[in-house]
């Protein structure tokens, strides 16, 4: 028998619903052994014992360090999951933004910023290559307003600030802690879609509109678009997936003047609730997924005697046949000669003087 774990936190529709359609499709193995679906249940995990699932999709691990841990512990055990542990945990937005870019995917302009505070356990002295003071005025002119400050590898809309001048920029840089943010120009949209992905084959396209209340968002009577412009979305969101191995995302696209620019595409656990997402679509992804999840679970070998860190990126990909997408390697910007000048007291070398922030 081979099983398919779930490994979920507080969801309640679609793990549930997920469990059932894998079971009712009464998959085998080509030797005819069952392949059936469960909630995992896991405690302390010790060394000498190997995973029982042939397959894991999870759906949680990014909030809990426990979990992770035992997924990539899966994964060297020849445990297919979904999505492998090793590259989402390497990702980020910004590094995300510049594949896209790479990509030739259309992204809005987009920059990285330090920390307003340090880091724990850091102080000025730690950031004596950071240019001082920074130069806010190339960055506003760069972006320009209205755009968004949100943080480099948040989700959920959380600490996210949509900021139309400086001084709502500073105002709500002020608040982000030690955040690592970006700041990115805001795309007056005519469309918005929320793309599945699924295998990074399937795509299902959803009219979405984030600007009504987040049960709202998802359009369940969306007009008729353009097929040039659904076809592109399509490409660009397969593009994407593929580069960042992801077997199962949520890309976001807002449409300014006919061009769809990639907003959001690092949600390797996106929302799959009957509640927000609909009837249809939530049907669609239970039977995408469950479909994915058993052919990796009929095709799972073992992982390659040759234990390097980087030959767990390819893991799952190995299970459906097909070589793992390379990631574009990120350049490193040419090192500047300068004299480190000594900050304020207790402020961040990021912090402009006051006069700036006016």
């Amino acid at each position: 028998m081979k099983k398919i774990g779930i490994l979920f936190g507080m969801e309640n529709t679609f793990p549930g619903a997920l469990v059932e359609r894998i079971n009712s499709m009464g998959a085998e193995t080509k030797e005819g052994s069952p392949i059936t679906a469960e909630f995992v249940q896991i405690g302390a995990i010790r060394l000498d014992r190997p995973p029982a699932y042939s397959v894991i999709i999870d759906r949680i691990s990014h909030d809990i360090p426990f979990y992770r841990a035992f997924l990539k512990h899966a994964v060297l055990h020849g445990t297919a999951v979904i999505n492998n542990p090793f590259w989402w945990s390497a990702d980020d937005k910004f590094f995300n933004y510049s594949l896209a870019a790479k990509l030739g995917v259309a992204v809005p302009p987009t920059v990285i910023l330090p920390h307003k505070h340090y880091p724990e356990g850091t102080t000025e002295r730690s950031m004596r290559n950071l240019e001082y003071p920074l130069d806010w005025d190339g960055v506003f002119e760069y972006i320009g307003f209205p755009s968004f400050l949100k943080p480099v590898d948040g989700g959920g809309w959380r600490d996210v600030h949509h900021v139309h001048n400086a001084e709502e920029f500073f105002r709500a840089y002020d608040q982000s802690r030690d955040l690592c943010m970006t700041l990115q120009r805001a795309v007056q949209f005519d469309e918005y879609f929320r793309c599945y992905v699924v295998g990074q084959e399937k795509v299902r396209i959803m009219s979405y509109d984030p600007r009504r209340p987040h049960a709202q968002r998802y359009v369940l009577d969306p007009p008729a678009y353009e097929k040039k412009l659904l076809k592109r979305v399509e490409q660009d969101a397969l593009k994407l997936c593929r580069a960042l191995g992801y077997d199962l995302n949520t890309v976001e696209f807002a449409v300014e003047d006919g061009i769809p620019y990639a907003i959001d595409f690092m949600n390797p656990a996106p929302d799959a609730d009957l509640h927000s997402v609909g009837p249809d679509n939530f049907r669609w992804i239970v039977d995408a997924v469950a479909t994915l999840a058993i052919q990796k679970a009929k095709t799972a070998k073992d992982v390659p005697g040759a234990f390097h860190w980087g030959n767990f990126l390819s893991a799952g990909a190995k299970s459906t046949g097909k070589p793992a997408a390379k990631k574009a390697p990120a350049k490193k910007p040419a090192a500047k000669k300068s004299v480190p000048k000594k900050p304020a007291a207790k402020k961040t070398p990021a912090e402009p003087p006051a006069a700036s922030a006016e």
